[in-house]
């Protein structure tokens, strides 16, 4: 089961903690993946390529200046592929936290250039490929925060509640020609995002989830491999919640 043999995948955010677990998950169920990360992470990639041998690799690229860079990043992930994509795992995401009151115009623009806007260029880039060969798959990473809001994050669940409205857009367009758009909403995940969240609103947050824990990067690499994979060609325009009951 959930086997993606000879599939090429694009995926951003290749090379933070939940793209690392989604990049070891797709390649060992059989994919070709093409995984994007920023300047500051170009070793990184070059140490999942020796890692995967082949199966993995990478590619600098920017996506907070979406509008230049996305064909670039475009055409050269098909070359590495040797071939286009039948797999988008759009995963690349960034915050700039503050109150509303506080939040500057390059604190909005930063977040939502980077998680929806390149979200919507990366779409409308690989969808007429898949659309002309009749499969495809888009997996799109929004947030539990996407539906509750967040306190100092008006910038980044705003990105992740339009990354949704987004997808089902793209579910309805895409839909008769076999390719299935869906999202996943990861709740409180331990990576170094959350990481930088004090002990004392991590344990408040852990009160508040049923299942008494927090998830893992693999918890969230392991909703995206389903919905990547044959088993789940019924299923589109759909949001699968990966949070503990948190939110439900």
């Amino acid at each position: 089961m959930f086997s993606l043999k000879n599939r090429r995948v694009l995926l951003t955010g290749a090379t933070g903690g939940i793209g690392q677990a989604v990049t070891k998950s797709l390649i060992e169920r059989g994919a070709l993946v093409v995984g994007s990360g920023t300047a500051s992470n170009h070793t990184l990639l070059l140490e999942m390529e020796k890692t995967y041998n082949g199966q993995f690799k990478g590619i600098q690229c920017d996506l907070s200046v979406p509008f230049s860079e996305i064909d670039f990043f475009l055409k050269e992930a098909e070359k590495k592929a040797e071939g286009t994509f039948d797999t988008l795992i759009y995963n690349a995401g960034v915050t700039a936290d503050k109150l509303a009151l506080r939040m500057t115009e390059k604190n909005w623009m930063d977040v939502i250039t980077v998680n929806l806007t390149a979200a919507f260029l990366c779409c409308k880039a690989v969808l007429p490929e898949m659309m002309k060969s009749r499969f495809g798959r888009i997996i799109v990473t929004s947030s539990i925060v996407g539906f509750t809001g967040n306190v100092g994050q008006a910038n980044y669940t705003a990105s992740k509640a339009g990354m949704i409205g987004l997808m089902k857009t793209f579910a309805l367009e895409a839909a008769g020609r076999n390719v299935t758009v869906n999202a996943v909403a990861p709740g409180f995940i331990n990576t170094k995002m959350t990481e930088k969240i004090p002990e004392e609103v991590k344990q408040e947050f852990l009160k508040r989830i049923p299942l008494g824990k927090f998830g893992e990067p693999e918890d969230v690499a392991s909703a995206i491999v389903f919905l990547a994979s044959s088993e789940a060609h019924y299923i589109t325009g759909s949001t699968l919640h990966v949070n503990g009951g948190l939110y439900m």
